[in-house]
């Protein structure tokens, strides 16, 4: 009903920005719909299969469950301790290369050095296809990984906190988040120090890795394995918020800590559970997003970084349902975006659509700073 409202006519000429908004929304739906039915009328319409948009939209809702991901623990961290945490991008990656090592020595353990393997293909000359790594191949390794990156990361994550933004915690947001940007910096070198700057393949090619749908939709097994594990880990996140003392005392602490402090609550322990949590989800992320795009590089999750905030900013910051939305809201534009530019330009779109949809609502998609 609000965005109903945001669009009357009263609204539209208060805010002569939002008829823009519409207009732009309108016109490429017009567009969209000419594609597909193969129209050309002036400078809209043109060709495109029901196929390609299909692909573009599964890849798209993949990308956004690992954004939406990532970003649940970065709004756990602002809505309970209240400042941007700008290394969360980089427990992505340790996430990411902690998992992987883990998953090639279960995977490939006797056969291949264990030096090539524990740091991720860095040391020697393995090739992805001597460690065989894929979901259809070593399903366990696979397994494995994810959950060593989950509980790897968490470690790193209550690490850092116990380190460096515990005895900086009454110092406000500002000195957190400029903290974190130098913990940031720390982890990612450290990264580059023990596995190396270059780019480097991680999974393996195994025949019948692809399912053709009825819509001429091509779905991978990792594809299908990511969507799994984001949605149980989502599935399991809401269920420990909603049903859970903890989740209780984390939500409670979100909405007011003081009050919250003044219940008996322990405000030291729950701190703790967000850095776990938080941390954990970010480094499951970032394992499933190379095991979609099939590389890995020591900064890979400081380039995402930027899309994790767009998300949350767009979800409502401090709202783990919002950033999942807007995980996937960012995602879906990440990939669609193709139809009408160049994929060198749909990190500009995502953006661009955050900002369109924050002029409507300000507040976000799942606006106020709430863990639920």
């Amino acid at each position: 009903m609000e965005s109903i409202e945001l669009l009357s006519p009263a609204a539209l000429r208060e805010h002569p920005g939002l008829a823009v908004v519409a207009a732009i929304g309108l016109l490429l739906c017009v567009d969209l719909l000419a594609k597909l039915a193969g129209l050309q009328v002036g400078p809209l319409g043109g060709s495109l299969s029901v196929a390609r948009l299909g692909s573009n939209l599964w890849n798209g809702l993949v990308i956004g469950l690992v954004i939406g991901l990532a970003g649940i623990g970065l709004s756990m961290t602002y809505s309970i301790l209240n400042f941007a945490n700008f290394s969360h991008g980089d427990l992505v990656s340790t996430g990411a290369f902690t998992g992987w090592g883990v998953a090639f020595v279960v995977a490939a353990a006797g056969s291949q050095p264990l030096g090539a393997l524990v740091t991720v293909r860095d040391a020697g000359d393995v090739t992805p296809g001597a460690i065989g790594a894929h979901v259809l191949s070593t399903p366990g390794a696979i397994v494995v990984g994810l959950l060593a990156a989950f509980a790897i990361t968490a470690v790193v994550s209550l690490a850092i906190d116990r380190a460096f933004y515990k005895p900086m915690r009454d110092r406000g947001g500002i000195a957190l988040l400029i903290t974190s940007v130098g913990v940031a910096l720390v982890v990612r070198y450290l990264i580059q120090f023990a596995y190396g700057a270059d780019r480097r393949g991680i999974t393996a090619s195994v025949d019948g890795d692809t399912l053709a749908t009825p819509l001429g939709v091509s779905v991978t097994a990792h594809q299908l394995t990511i969507a799994v594990a984001a949605i149980g880990l989502m599935v399991a996140m809401h269920y420990t918020l909603q049903r859970t003392k903890l989740g209780t005392a984390m939500r409670a602490m979100a909405d007011n800590k003081d009050l919250a402090l003044i219940t008996g609550i322990p405000a030291e322990r729950v701190v703790a559970a967000t850095w776990i949590l938080g941390g954990g989800l970010a480094g499951a992320s970032g394992y499933l997003y190379v095991l979609l795009r099939g590389t890995i590089q020591f900064d890979f999750g400081w380039s995402l970084l930027l899309l994790i905030f767009a998300a949350v900013i767009l979800g409502g910051i401090g709202s783990i349902y919002g950033a999942i939305a807007g995980g996937l809201v960012i995602g879906l534009v990440f990939t669609t975006s193709t139809v009408w530019i160049s994929s060198d330009f749909n990190a500009a779109a995502a953006f661009a659509v955050m900002i369109l949809v924050l002029l409507l609502r300000p507040e976000g998609l799942f606006g106020g700073v709430s863990t639920a």
